[in-house]
Order: C-alpha cells, then structure tokens, then sequence
C-alpha cells in the first residue's frame, strides 16, 4: 500500500510536537496522562514512517547511481533489495495507521456457558476456561472469577472471569462465539465420539466513565443462594439479582458470602454488558466496517472445532487447522490461532481500505 509522503510528513510533525509538550515539563495530571498515552501510541507508528521515508529517498539515491557504469552493478543490487523490503514496511505502517478499536486496550469480561451436550459440554467449559488461564498467565494477565456455576461432573454450567493486563481485549476479541468438541466421553463405553458445545463472549471491560449507570433504573433483589459454597452461604440472603429496566438486562451473583461483594461483581458485570450493547448498535450502524470483521462477533456464530481424535483444532472462519490440540489447549498454541485471526483481520481492513 503506498503511503503519500505527505502523509509520512503529517505523522513526522504531529510526533515532533508530542515530543516537544512531553520534554516542555508544563503537562500535568489528566493533560500529561493522555499525552503520554498519544506518545506511546504514535511512537511505532513514526517509527515505521520515518523507515519508510529513508527508504524511499535510499531508492531514490540509488537510481540516481544507475547512470555512472563503475556503480551501476553495486546500485542495481542494493535496489533489489530495497525494492523487495519497502512493500513490506509499508504494510507495516499501513497497519499500524489503521483505526484502532478504542476497547482495544482494555480489561475483558471473559463469559463461558456450557451448551449442547449435556455434562460433556459442561466438561468442555472447564478445558476452555483452563485454556484462556493458562493462555492469560503467558501473556502476564491476571483472571479473576467473577461467578460460576459448577457441574456436579467437573467443569462449568457457567462461568465469568476478569481478564486484566495488557491489550487484553485486542487479543481475546476474536474468541467470542461456538466452540465445538468431538470426542469420546469418559462415561462411553462403545468409544463413540459425541460432539458437545459450549459458548464463549469476551466482552470489553469499560471504565466507570465510559458506562454511567442510573441506580433508578436497577431493580436489585436478594435470595438465598443454592448450590455448593457450604452452610452460611445457602443460609443467607446473599445472592444479588440485578435488573436494568430500561435495557432488560438481568445480572445474578451468588458466589460470595458478601451481599456487598455480590452487588458489586453483579454491577461489574452489568457494565460490561450495557457497553457491550452500545458497541454493538454502533457497530450495527457501520455495516461495512462491521463487514470487513473476521467473523460476525455473534455469539450462535460456530468458529472452531477441537477435534480430540485427531488431535486438531480447525478455525472455520479463515480454514486454519493445527495439528496441535494438546499446545492450544496449554495456552502456548492458542496464541497461533489468536496472531493468525489478528493478521486475517488487519488484511481484510486493508483491503476495505482500497476498495
């Protein structure tokens, strides 16, 4: 993609002046936050453009150079060269000028529900939730459950966790929908492989700022929570159900011995699904942005298969199939998929672009 050098020179400035009011020493409080955070942001990207730049004018230098004979073999192959590596920085600044979700870099609220399949699927649950702990540990993330809901066989009904760290939300996006298992459950004595189901949402953790709540619009009950968690807890009115009336949104927790805490995982996690909404009725108003996504982002959406038999697990929405099922269920080999759903993305964005 060529990038206009007026465009290399717009970007050149506006870093000179970033770098010019972060030495000025007159920034403080939120002005020097978000000023250090446009500098962080754009440093990559001025980078890669002044790269771009002595590149172009290396070329350039060169070609120049063709017309004198005793320099003429010596240009001709430092050109090759550069004319085969300029294309591929340019993709890289192309890229990295490409509109960045401002979720981005937020925490994420990772949601993982059993679905067909009975106990299997519940079983499934759990493997997917260890995946994205030990995933989250490699990338130096913190998980913190939320709620859960455990199946009396193993694993999870239900279960939401925070995912804190870096880029969290930019990396996990693309996990959102169906994930499928075929294998030979434990309770099979004829070693038939059943397929079970279970679902996945990772949804972008926002500031108390970016969701301002009404505390008229919530219905908030208390009741006696059930299940497992011992005697006080089924003793006690300490679940919390949530309602957000003008939504319909309905939020319950009854992990925690606390009402207090409860309220507080239960509002944490209303939040998330109210910003959630919001993006999406703004994303459903860009249709052709959201058209260029890898994948719809709809949770009924069936994305990948973890095919036990076999040992493989298939993407379906850009056909990558890894041989390497035991590594992407360790975390290590889920970071393949991620880099390769990552990069489909950007590419589909560029193309968009030049249409």
């Amino acid at each position: 993609m060529q990038i206009p050098a007026e465009r290399l020179d717009q970007i050149a400035h506006r870093f000179a002046e970033l770098e010019a009011r972060m030495a000025s020493g007159t920034l403080e409080g939120d002005e020097f936050v978000r000023a250090s955070r446009d500098y962080s942001e754009l440093e990559p990207v001025a980078k890669l453009s002044l790269q771009v730049k002595a590149m172009r004018e290396e070329i350039a230098g060169l070609e120049d150079m063709l017309a004198d004979p005793e320099m003429k073999a010596m240009a001709e192959e430092e050109l090759g060269e550069l004319r085969e590596q300029l294309p591929l920085v340019e993709r890289q600044l192309a890229i990295a000028l490409l509109p960045r979700d401002a979720a981005d870099s937020k925490p994420a609220m990772l949601e993982i529900r059993a679905g067909t399949g009975g106990d299997e699927a519940a079983l499934f649950a759990g493997d997917l939730y260890r995946m994205y702990e030990r995933f989250a540990s490699d990338q130096g993330w913190k998980v913190e459950p939320v709620s859960m809901n455990a199946s009396e066989v193993g694993g999870f009904k239900e279960i939401v966790a925070n995912v804190r760290g870096a880029d969290v939300f930019a990396k996990l996006k693309f996990e959102s929908g169906v994930h499928r298992v075929q294998r030979v459950p434990e309770t099979e004595s004829g070693g038939r492989i059943h397929t079970s189901a279970a679902t996945v949402a990772v949804l972008p953790e926002p500031d108390e700022v970016d969701i301002r709540i009404d505390p008229g619009d919530l219905k908030i009950d208390t009741y006696r929570a059930s299940g497992a968690g011992g005697q006080h807890v089924n003793t006690t009115d300490s679940a919390i159900r949530i309602t957000h009336e003008p939504s319909g949104l309905v939020v319950t927790c009854q992990d925690g011995r606390s009402q207090h805490k409860n309220r507080e995982k239960a509002m944490q996690v209303l939040r998330a699904r109210l910003f959630e909404k919001t993006r999406d009725e703004a994303q459903g108003a860009e249709a052709e942005a959201r058209k260029a996504m890898v994948g719809s982002g709809d949770r009924s959406e069936r994305i990948r298969t973890y095919n036990f038999p076999q040992g493989r697990v298939t993407d379906h929405r850009i056909g990558l199939t890894l041989h390497k099922l035991e590594d992407v269920l360790a975390g290590p080999g889920l970071n393949e998929l991620v880099d390769a759903l990552t990069a489909e993305d950007e590419g589909k964005r560029l193309a968009a672009l030049n249409e």
